[in-house]
């Protein structure tokens, strides 16, 4: 027996804004969103495990530089998930097309399209999962969401590629296809494309305040508030999380090691050259706040320790396990004044949870890299 395929399609859309120029305008905003958080976010990959040809070029100015760039690709994520949602209420009547494949070529271009929605689909939402630091899968967030990002791009290309044409035909207001529509859709799409709008501003007016300090009386659905957490500042992770304790630290010292090695004890380092920095914890979930540091720089310690102007450091934290336990400091940061092994935040010794008796905080940096509980310092 033969199978052969309807003549009609299995379903119908009667509504008359699932057409190309809703599409075009939502899209347009759409790969504005995701441009810039494609952008902020493999730049923020590679100030977190940056290779080692860029390590010591990886700037440690403006200070506040990743606290803009993590800020707005949070904020950018964010604002891309209503615009999505939009997107494919626009278009998905287009998966119903039919016949459902016309030839090779057309199947091909409809597995990009696969490819694409479930890509921007997995990315915004782990993404945001991320904020709250929620993960619910098996696998390493970080290589995987950097991974999936470059594969979106280059399905985003591919797409933008092949409908060119029409994007082209129906881009403003005046263009050709635009022109061909019915005017009484008009009144209806701009209707539809405000509330997208609305929606849009509604979520990043929401979360964006875990960022802008400005606009933190907005932040009703932020996952951290960085108004709220010990000493004035929020924590990531806490000292009972990375198995640190008051009696672990009991015997404590910092070990500087290079061509001129030393040990200190927690009066010694107090008895140094103290230096006084305001700069923000700027964390990747998207959360940033200053607040003012005051402790030794390190370029000071490396120096002792026998370390020229182009030494490069290596931070261990006495925490016993933990991704980012031992961390790398290039050159620029190692070297820059702002960069300290703090001692006390906000005019108070530091917490335990804020990586009491001493920690990294440095300019331009992560927060993941802003190392807690730092027991050793080596010259590299």
């Amino acid at each position: 027996m033969r199978f052969t395929l309807p003549s009609r399609p299995p379903v119908t859309f009667k509504a008359r804004l699932h057409d190309a120029r809703t599409a075009t305008a939502i899209g347009r905003w759409l790969g504005l969103a995701m441009a810039v958080c494609f952008a902020t976010g493999v730049l923020s990959h590679y100030l977190q495990h940056p290779p080692g040809w860029l390590a010591d070029r990886l700037p440690s100015r403006p200070y506040w530089g990743y606290r803009l760039t993590q800020g707005l690709h949070v904020a950018s994520g964010i604002a891309a998930v209503p615009l999505l949602l939009a997107k494919l209420w626009a278009v998905y009547p287009r998966l119903f097309a039919w016949p459902p494949v016309r030839s090779a070529l057309h199947a091909l271009e409809r597995i990009s399209v696969a490819v694409l929605v479930a890509a921007g689909l997995f990315e915004l939402f782990t993404g945001l999962l991320n904020t709250f630091q929620w993960y619910p899968w098996p696998f390493n967030f970080v290589p995987v969401h950097y991974a999936v990002a470059w594969l979106l791009l280059g399905s985003l290309i591919l797409h933008v590629a092949v409908q060119w044409p029409k994007i082209r035909d129906h881009f403003t207001l005046r263009s050709p296809g635009t022109l061909a529509l019915p005017e009484a859709d008009g009144p209806d799409r701009r209707q539809l494309l405000l509330g997208v709008t609305a929606a849009v501003g509604a979520v990043t007016l929401t979360t964006v305040g875990q960022s802008v300090t400005a606009l933190a009386p907005l932040e009703l659905f932020g996952p951290r508030s960085p108004s709220h957490g010990v000493q004035g500042l929020p924590v990531n992770r806490t000292a009972t999380a990375a198995g640190v304790t008051e009696a672990s630290l009991a015997d404590w010292r910092l070990t500087v090691d290079g061509p001129r090695p030393y040990t200190l004890t927690l009066d010694g380092l107090r008895a140094m050259p103290q230096h006084e920095v305001t700069l923000p914890i700027a964390c990747v979930e998207g959360w940033s706040k200053s607040a003012h540091w005051t402790g030794v720089r390190v370029r000071d310690l490396l120096e002792r320790a026998g370390g020229g102007p182009g030494a490069r450091a290596r931070v261990v934290s006495v925490e016993a396990a933990g991704a980012y336990r031992v961390m790398e400091m290039g050159r620029l940061y190692a070297q820059d004044p702002l960069t300290l092994l703090a001692l006390r935040l906000n005019g108070e010794v530091l917490s335990l949870d804020h990586g009491y008796p001493a920690r990294i905080i440095a300019p331009n940096r992560p927060g993941v890299l802003q190392t807690k509980w730092v027991g050793r310092l080596e010259v590299v």
